[in-house]
């Protein structure tokens, strides 16, 4: 039913306001995003067709951030200049090494906000100016929990004490 009221506002330029009875004419234009397959969806029936051609006047495809791992040192250079300033906190720096675990971590479940969450604990995390591998958030760790396990430690913490007893 959504999907048909959607299609009728896009076809005919006209709302009725919840709770009014008046239909008003709106110039708009529409952006709409998915993380679903709608080719995928109009063929199992869940997606209407008329719809989709509606909405896809100018697609545009925005690969998952695994497919683009290039992008994480920008988002993370982004993420801590707006979380710093957002908590009203000195401007933090990423060591490079940090940054090099950030790429080799498996990006699969939740992408970009996962990124932005860590990046935050880090911050969190990072008493100093600069944020290194050892305020990373463990369950990031993926190939490295190695490197964790023969020692590396970091302000008085024995992250590799803690790695080790959890492999």
């Amino acid at each position: 039913p959504a999907q048909a009221k959607l299609l009728r506002v896009l076809e005919e330029q006209v709302v009725t306001r919840l709770g009014d009875s008046r239909p008003q004419r709106v110039d708009t234009r529409v952006v709409a995003a998915t993380n679903r397959n709608l080719e995928h969806e109009m063929a199992n029936g869940h997606f209407r067709k008329d719809l989709y051609f509606r909405l896809s006047v100018h697609p545009l495809s925005v690969p998952p951030l695994r497919e683009r791992l290039s992008d994480i040192p920008a988002l993370v250079a982004y993420f801590l200049e707006s979380i710093c300033e957002r908590f009203g906190i000195r401007q933090k720096t990423i060591s490079v090494e940090a940054v090099e675990m950030l790429m080799r971590y498996d990006w699969s479940r939740n992408n970009v906000r996962e990124l932005r969450n860590a990046v935050e604990r880090m911050i969190i995390a990072c008493e100093g100016s600069e944020i290194g591998q050892e305020q990373i958030p463990l369950d990031l760790w993926g190939k490295d929990y190695e490197s964790a396990a023969i020692g590396l430690s970091g302000d008085g913490v024995g992250v590799g004490a803690s790695v080790s007893g959890s492999l």
